[in-house]
């Protein structure tokens, strides 16, 4: 077990490398991501509303057909913008404990 005086220094030691070497630290940090599920409220709704915009459409309603087709869009943005890969945050953002 690492005294404080020692700790202070690992950390010094890390926080050096990550300003030196961030591709290493993006490197060695690939390992530990995890992979975000896919939000099934999310992809529920886009599917109710994609029905709704169909069921609009048959009957002619194309101005409610249309603006249920943007709000599914809109949805489906959503639920891609949430399953995006993390990046590697920039060494002056990271926790002082990392």
């Amino acid at each position: 077990m690492l005294n404080k005086e020692d700790n202070r220094r690992l950390a010094q030691l890390e926080r050096q490398l990550r300003r030196d070497d961030p591709d290493f630290c993006a490197r060695m940090a690939g390992g530990h991501t995890t992979r975000r599920r896919i939000p099934l409220s999310l992809v529920f709704a886009a599917s109710v509303v994609w029905g709704v915009a169909l069921i609009l459409a048959v009957i002619g309603w194309w101005a409610a057909a249309i603006v249920s087709g943007i709000w599914a869009l809109v949805i489906m943005v959503a639920i891609g913008y949430r399953l995006r890969a993390p990046k590697f945050t920039a060494p002056d953002t990271l926790p002082p404990n990392w």
